[in-house]
């Protein structure tokens, strides 16, 4: 019964974690889990039911990106250790079953229909149907806290290294004990990469009651041979005795049985680390030793409502704050923690362990987060984002490039661009100065640079003499417009540095985008390395993630406005404010904006760079939240890219978004609720807190009729980052008619 575990922690009165729904995004390739996770967790447990015949993934390939869809119904156990709102697989292993009866060791066959999903901040619960067994969790930051009720007779939990989101060959299990295993298990093979990027997570998990016998198994390969007639007896997979303790190789598991004489629970507690077994065993006697279940959730718990409540609201609907707060929770999965209790990390590239006093985060999806994620953790959460760019200078150290798409400390080197540069820029111009600036820059300067073996710039040749990617580099024009927004990040950079020649250098190769102008279709479009435009030219190809030339998921509308650092130029490009409205309004207006990806999501804030038609802004941004984001496990647009789609939900529903770069502005909306408080920390910035404060708020009233910056009127739809980290009251006043 639920309840015993709630009433006995004392939950008292409302809580913001109360509003938080795991299950939003486990639909829809949102790719996010229900189950439990600690802020910035490294271990994080969910449902595995993307593996059996009556689930989904059997009929659509995409849905392996996540160890849980909404839909499916069968599982075959709870990995510990996974990736939230990414869309390419890995991880999704370590996987503990609980069963009944004889021990079974396929998969297909000991797997269960499941029901009683609860999924809270910090905890999962459900009843597995075949063996009437009630399953718990929740975790700390290092560590997975299992508990399995069993009725009465055989029960049997099983340790299943075969299984996981990627195919990856190679793990290693030991019973230490009749309460303890240890092992490891390799992974790494995210957006298929090359096996060579492979790496180790290693595992100890401890047994609140010794098992009555345990064994491994390895299943036999489908050939001929010692191995097989070792492994196999009468065609079936052989367990091995009490004395075989270990054992090494693909498609291992381990299992421990009991007999019970009455209904009875068990507990299993998994530390996990990417360091060493030692490490794994360290972790989860510092974080969890001596601790129920009950206790490590109530911390948990209390983490999450600490961190969740640095962003306080009133008024709009529950289902609002339902939107609201899960969100903020799934902003503050990724990055995660990486390092140890003790502070080993590995490093990047170098087979070495570091050490850190700090944070060592991972899990840098910098072409998405790069956009809204990073700036909203340098407005709320200062400390983890100094310590993200830390993070990301040490990996600079240890592999000679910042990251691209890290995790793990291994550089997976998806997508295009080279975000890092405009994260790191951004922090600084923030205020956040923590960390060496000049290392930065000189990272910056080697990626932009560096013309021979770039991983960060491929087609930099191009680029540099010609100003664009030809259609003989991948997403041409995409990629041209990622590293004008990178320039443009080292030129502001430079500029607060005093270095006036660089800023003008990177300031004009920042506008190169304009050579790709054709003003027939007032669009960005491909160049062939002869100069010529790309023919023939289609600017709806590309759309719903079709391949195409010139663009990377996406087409020509769809990144037609991506320059967030010089909104004005394109602006006068177009022909002024009124064909820029015109042509802005047709991507809404004939079906082109993709709210499920992130090269256009700051286009509805663009409308508040023409006077007059910021009330479109007001418009547009209130039907893609009331559209996109809801109470229901398809409740986002698609993936959620590490929390990038939550963030933009977060900042609209606040009422600001930081759509540009380099200029440190929040564009100004309708705020949902009628009053929102940041609490600004002290260490960073002089103010206490800043609050949003929305009169004649209602569903009717949707725009914006007058501004007051700390009582004086306010006539321009931003405001700036300091004049919110000195503290004060932004109010706005709604009324149900535009104003234009």
């Amino acid at each position: 019964m639920i309840c015993l575990l709630f009433c006995s922690i004392g939950l008292k009165g409302q809580e913001v974690s109360d509003y938080v729904n795991p299950f939003i995004g486990t639909s829809n390739f949102g790719a996010t889990y229900p189950g439990p996770v600690a802020p910035r967790g490294m271990v994080s447990i969910a449902p595995f039911n993307v593996a059996g015949k009556q689930n989904v993934l059997e009929k659509d390939s995409r849905w392996l990106s996540n160890p849980y869809v909404h839909e499916n119904t069968f599982l075959t156990g709870f990995s510990q250790v996974n990736l939230s709102g990414v869309g390419c697989p890995d991880l999704g292993v370590i996987l503990v079953m609980p069963t009944t009866g004889m021990v079974e060791t396929d998969h297909l066959s000991y797997g269960s229909t499941y029901s009683n999903e609860v999924a809270k901040a910090g905890y999962y619960s459900n009843t597995l149907d075949k063996y009437n067994i009630k399953t718990e969790f929740t975790t700390s930051k290092r560590v997975g806290v299992n508990r399995f009720t069993f009725p009465a007779g055989e029960s049997n939990i099983l340790l299943n290294l075969g299984l996981g989101l990627t195919n990856e060959e190679g793990a290693m299990v030991k019973v230490v004990s009749s309460s303890e295993i240890e092992g490891m298990r390799t992974v790494g093979a995210f957006c298929y990469n090359n096996p060579e990027s492979a790496y180790p997570v290693y595992f100890v998990a401890k047994f609140s009651k010794p098992a009555d016998s345990f064994g491994v198994w390895k299943k036999p390969r489908k050939y001929e041979g010692e191995e097989a007639q070792w492994m196999t007896y009468n065609g079936k997979t052989r367990m091995m005795d009490n004395a075989t303790r270990m054992i090494v190789g693909d498609s291992i598991g381990t299992y421990f049985k009991y007999t019970f004489s009455k209904q009875e629970t068990v507990e299993v507690k998994i530390g996990v680390s990417y360091v060493s077994i030692e490490n794994a065993r360290k972790n989860l006697e510092e974080e969890t030793s001596n601790k129920s279940l009950e206790t490590v959730y109530e911390e948990t718990l209390g983490e999450w409502n600490q961190i969740l409540s640095k962003v306080k609201v009133e008024g709009g609907s529950k289902e609002d704050k339902i939107n609201f707060y899960t969100a903020l929770y799934h902003t503050l999965i990724h990055p995660n923690t990486l390092n140890d209790f003790n502070g080993d990390y590995p490093e990047i590239n170098t087979g070495k362990i570091g050490n850190t006093t700090g944070t060592r985060y991972t899990v840098f999806s910098l072409w998405d987060t790069y956009r809204n994620l990073h700036q909203f953790m340098s407005l709320v959460y200062p400390r983890q984002q100094s310590n993200m760019v830390k993070s990301m200078l040490a990996m600079y150290d240890e592999n000679g490039w910042l990251p691209k798409w890290e995790l793990n400390s291994t550089e997976t080197f998806t997508m295009v661009g080279d975000p890092a540069s405009i994260v790191i820029a951004d922090t600084y111009l923030k205020g956040i100065q923590d960390f060496d600036v000049q290392k930065s820059y000189l990272a910056m300067l080697k990626s932009a640079n560096q013309i021979e073996d770039n991983p960060l710039r491929p087609g930099l040749k191009n680029y540099l003499g010609k100003g664009y990617l030809t259609t003989e580099d991948v997403g041409s024009v995409s990629t041209t417009q990622e590293y004008n927004a990178a320039d443009y990040s080292i030129a502001v950079l430079a500029k607060a540095l005093g270095k006036t020649k660089d800023y003008k250098t990177y300031r004009k190769r920042s506008l190169s985008y304009k050579k790709l102008f054709d003003k027939e279709y007032n669009l960005l479009r491909p160049r062939n390395s002869d100069g010529t435009f790309y023919e023939p030219f289609n600017p709806l190809a590309g759309a719903n993630f079709e391949k195409n030339v010139g663009y990377i998921e996406g087409n020509a509308w769809q990144y037609a406005f991506m320059v967030p650092h010089d909104i004005k130029g394109l602006k006068k490009l177009m022909g002024g404010d009124k064909n820029f409205t015109i042509q802005l309004q047709k991507v809404f207006d004939d079906n082109q904006f993709d709210m499920a990806n992130e090269p256009d999501i700051a286009y509805p804030y663009w409308f508040n760079y023409v006077a007059g038609e910021e009330w479109r802004t007001q418009k547009t941004v209130e039907e893609l939240v009331t559209k996109y984001f809801q109470n229901k496990p398809d409740g986002l647009p698609g993936n959620d890219d590490t929390g990038t789609m939550s963030a933009w939900l977060v900042y609209s529903m606040m009422g600001i978004y930081p759509a540009s770069i380099g200029d440190n502005k929040y564009q100004i909306t309708s705020p949902v609720f009628d009053q929102v408080e940041i609490g600004l920390d002290s260490k960073y910035y002089s103010g206490k807190k800043f609050t949003i404060i929305t009169k004649n708020n209602s569903k009717e009233n949707n725009y914006i009729q007058s501004i007051k910056l700390n009582g004086e009127s306010l006539k321009r739809y931003w405001i700036t980052h300091d004049e919110i980290v000195k503290g004060g009251v932004l109010e706005l006043e709604l009324s149900p008619n535009p104003k234009k």
